[in-house]
């Protein structure tokens, strides 16, 4: 699957789908994160304070990679 991710509101929906999809309840992806079922379900919610550590670990522990690439219209950048 490929997706393009621009708001938190889609990233919110992909990890529910996701995990729905893997039958991994809340409770189950939350201890694997050492998190409350609760705070789960306010990341899954709204993910807009999600750090970056814990969203590549819920990437990960839901089968996810993330990848970075130039938008195809945007110019490129020299030097990076």
């Amino acid at each position: 699957m490929r997706q393009i991710i621009t708001t938190p509101t889609q990233l919110s929906e992909i990890m529910r789908i996701r995990r729905g999809a893997r039958n991994v309840s809340q409770q189950t992806l939350a201890a694997q994160l050492g998190l409350s079922q609760g705070r789960l379900s306010v990341i899954e919610g709204d993910p807009t304070n999600l750090s970056i550590g814990r969203l590549l670990l819920i990437a990960k522990l839901l089968g996810f990679e993330l990848v970075i690439q130039d938008r195809t219209d945007a110019p490129t950048t020299a030097g990076w």
